[in-house]
């Protein structure tokens, strides 16, 4: 073979388009899932559902999929990656199925979990494939594609969610996820070829159980305390046991012949600083994405498709920004472009501490796309930073764990920075709450939702309860806004300190002993 010969997959742009579809699944409901927020704490459209139950639905989703993504990027690296996709993709149908038909807010938080495992499934091949088949002149192109394509997503799925609630049940949007993952297993099963690790690693069972009942446990603590505050010893007793797990886990990956996390690769700044920006900025933006909802809908009035198309900016600066953010790489470097995105992400985040309930909607427009913009010039030179730092053969490795950072760093955005909205709301409408009937007040001092609802039940002084829940909103959101934007700052510091000016420099890190060999 010629020295410079492609040595891509020759369907490999089709291939591409396959795992593009079979990722929409993914991204597409939990975007609608934003939408439908409101619509589920309804008492008679939806589930009533708390504002603690509002985040399970989000976080049993992405504390599933996380804490299962390595045992299943082993799994595809042993059965096979697209045998593993296929099965992902059916386990996420079925419990789409469940999901649409749940008849409380307990049976959608477990349906949502076993979403998640399908999740686990699917996600990790699709990086891994995507590395297998693309020469590597062309990953780069590749995941900007793939990255591009979340964007997609982000753009559909509010809008999609806004239609469906407007015409359907709020179980239409786990229904619409069935006809899409139908068309991704057939295309699957015809054009995306198998590929596993010819030297695949053991399944570190004692590794996944305690990472997956350390994460539940810190987030269960970290919600249960912004819902009902933080001065019970049951929250500390759980957010205190829940680190002390995650460190017993960090302990074990040090010491085990077979890690489901090889803490090793985080020596490397070409691995170790982008999986830290990932996770830096999902933390934040899925955190003001939960609240942005509320917000929009309840605040402002919006219906839910209006709510998807106030969305729309930020997949749009996603669609057109994240393909093009390879070429910006190989001009300017990883750096470069990195640190730009993190500090237009976070002004983004950190001006929704200055709306409130008159600012002009154009402004909220502009937001969205400048947020949108700057996470579209981080996520694909992190993860081509991360792919290029392993062999090619370990894709595995790089595909599991930046998309396992991603996803505990989305489910802890929602918890704390849903806790300190839920906290702040509280303190700020307890004072408006003294004169109400006791299940009147109980249910407007839990969330702004539950304000609302109880608003229809006071005749002429509902108007004084609304502004009050509105104002005490308002405020607490400012706060929650103000620390997503310290956070994406802080991700400005490692980059600029840590983050390689110049794309795959360097040899690829080595990934343990053959008898190690894909282990994720």
């Amino acid at each position: 073979m010629p020295p410079n010969a492609n040595t891509g997959h020759p369907r490999r742009w089709a291939i591409l388009g396959v795992l593009v579809i079979s990722l929409l699944v993914v991204v597409l409901d939990n975007t609608i899932l934003n939408v439908a927020l409101r619509t589920l704490a309804d008492p008679v459209h939806g589930l009533g559902a708390s504002h603690g139950d509002l985040e399970w639905f989000i976080n049993s989703y992405t504390l599933v999929f996380a804490g299962l993504l390595f045992t299943f990027g082993v799994l595809g690296d042993r059965a096979g990656r697209r045998r593993m996709m296929l099965i992902g993709l059916v386990l996420f149908g079925l419990a789409s199925l469940l999901s649409a038909y749940a008849q409380n807010p307990a049976q959608l938080i477990a349906a949502r979990a076993l979403m998640g495992v399908g999740g686990a499934a699917i996600m990790p091949a699709t990086l891994s494939i995507i590395s297998n088949v693309f020469d590597p002149r062309e990953r780069g192109r590749a995941i900007g594609i793939w990255a591009g394509a979340v964007g997609l997503a982000m753009a559909i799925g509010p809008i999609l969610g806004g239609l469906l609630l407007e015409h359907f049940w709020w179980g239409s949007v786990f229904l619409i996820n069935v006809p899409v993952v139908v068309l991704g297993v057939v295309l699957v099963a015809l054009l995306v070829p198998e590929s596993r690790d010819p030297n695949p690693g053991r399944i570190d069972v004692l590794g996944v159980a305690l990472s997956v009942v350390g994460l539940v446990t810190l987030t269960y603590g970290i919600i249960d305390g912004g819902e009902h505050g933080f001065g019970r010893p049951l929250v500390w007793a759980a957010i205190v046991g829940g680190l002390a797990v995650l460190a017993w886990f960090i302990a074990h990956e040090r010491r085990s012949s077979h890690p489901s996390l090889d803490v090793r690769l985080f020596r490397e700044p070409r691995f170790a600083v982008p999986v830290a920006l990932i996770g830096l900025v999902f933390f934040a933006a899925m955190g003001v994405m939960f609240f942005s909802s509320f917000y929009l809908q309840l605040v402002r009035g919006y219906s839910p498709l209006q709510t998807g198309l106030i969305f729309l900016p930020f997949a749009v600066a996603q669609l057109f920004f994240a393909p093009r953010s390879a070429a910006m790489v190989r001009r300017y470097g990883p750096r470069a472009v990195a640190v730009v995105g993190l500090v237009l992400a976070a002004a983004a985040l950190g001006a929704f501490a200055f709306v409130d309930a008159v600012t002009p909607i154009w402004v909220v427009l502009v937001f969205f796309f400048i947020q949108g913009a700057g996470m579209a010039n981080i996520m694909p030179p992190a993860t081509e930073s991360i792919m290029s730092a392993l062999p090619r053969e370990k894709a595995g490795v790089g595909s599991a764990v930046s998309n396992t950072i991603r996803q505990v760093a989305a489910a802890l955005g929602v918890a704390v920075l849903g806790s300190v909205l839920a906290a702040g709301y509280r303190n700020g409408i307890d004072p408006a709450l003294t004169e109400l009937p006791p299940q009147v007040r109980e249910a407007a001092g839990e969330s702004i939702s539950g304000a609302y609802a109880a608003a229809g039940q006071l005749g002429p002084t509902a108007p004084q309860l609304i502004t009050a829940a509105n104002d005490a909103f308002i405020s607490a959101m400012h706060w929650s806004a103000a620390l997503a934007a310290l956070v994406t700052a802080a991700g400005i510091l490692v980059a600029l300190r840590w983050m390689p000016t110049r794309s795959g420099t360097g040899a690829p890190v080595p990934v343990g002993e053959p008898e190690l060999a894909g282990t994720a």
